[in-house]
């Protein structure tokens, strides 16, 4: 008995659950590049994301895991099983553009780039360390709710904007025969 305990120690513990960690993050990885059928490449992908976020874990950083997690698998993963699902055949041909609309969409970027190149020239950044040392999920979540609030109400109305965008391209998305 006294054998065993010695092989179940902590850090045996720890260090073969990074092993597995970092076994599931290869394993995922290679799922995600070497699959020859697109789903199982994106299923892939998301294994390998949660192994990098038990990285993260490992690191001590529950709040990047946890986002890691949210974002990565439940947002980008999840859109992109639906970008499959829902995108034509190759073998159709593309509609024609509308020339006013990529237009449109050209000025539209064009200004949104304008404005973010003098949002950044006008900035004055403060270097990280300056800022704060304290960067606590606790933190963090103060931040969000009192500094940041419009910020933080501005990526809930984007991703708003892109769920009610994927519902309309997925109602018209493919003609019926």
């Amino acid at each position: 008995m006294n054998a065993v305990s010695a092989l179940l120690t902590p850090q045996t513990a720890a260090t073969a659950a990074f092993v597995m960690v970092i076994g599931l993050t290869i394993v995922g990885a290679l799922i995600a590049v070497g699959a020859r059928n697109i789903f199982h490449n994106v299923l892939g992908l998301c294994v390998s994301l949660f192994g990098v976020a038990g990285i993260f874990l490992f690191l001590n950083s529950p709040f990047v895991a946890l986002m890691e997690i949210l974002i990565y698998i439940g947002a980008i993963c999840i859109a992109i099983c639906f970008a499959i699902m829902l995108s034509e055949p190759m073998y159709l041909p593309p509609p024609p553009r509308n020339k006013v609309k990529v237009l449109g969409a050209a000025i539209g970027a064009a200004g949104i780039f304008v404005f973010l190149g003098l949002l950044l020239k006008k900035t004055q950044w403060t270097a990280a360390p300056e800022r704060s040392t304290d960067w606590s999920v606790t933190t963090i979540g103060h931040y969000f709710l009192t500094n940041y609030a419009l910020i933080f109400e501005l990526v809930s109305l984007l991703l708003l904007v892109a769920m009610i965008g994927a519902i309309v391209t997925a109602r018209g998305g493919r003609s019926k025969p």
